[in-house]
């Protein structure tokens, strides 16, 4: 018997920093969202699989791959889900080159919670909405 599809957005995590990785999900979970987290982008990129609904939320500053360089990547131009770019340390250029990268929402850290809640809510009906 194979297992049920989940019905729940899915919201992808990439960042290097383990304690963000796990606050942000503990908080989306709790939200009722199912959450991967991962490490890097290659990692990431090795396990995606399309979701239903979803979102990514990609930190810029990675230490192998900065988060906008993965995007203009062949695997980043790939991805069919909203993206929110999240970045401690940003401008107006790297604001910039987010929204040419094809970055849905760019947020600048710290990020409170209800501003990541809302933010993901919105991106993620917003692809849905597109998509129907």
């Amino acid at each position: 018997m194979t297992s049920p599809v989940s019905l729940r957005p899915k919201v992808f995590v990439v960042d290097d920093d383990e304690a963000v990785r796990d606050s942000i999900k503990v908080l989306l979970e709790v939200h009722g969202l199912d959450v991967e987290d991962f490490a890097s982008t290659d990692a990431f990129a090795r396990d995606y699989r399309k979701p239903l609904r979803g979102c990514l939320i990609l930190d810029q500053h990675l230490p192998a791959t900065a988060g906008i360089d993965f995007l203009n990547s062949p695997a980043g131009r790939n991805l069919d889900i909203p993206v929110i770019l999240i970045t401690g340390r940003g401008d107006r250029t790297l604001e910039e080159r987010a929204r040419r990268a094809g970055v849905s929402v760019y947020l600048q850290k710290p990020v409170g919670q209800r501003v990541l809640l809302a933010t993901i809510e919105r991106v993620i009906a917003e692809g849905r909405a597109a998509e129907g």
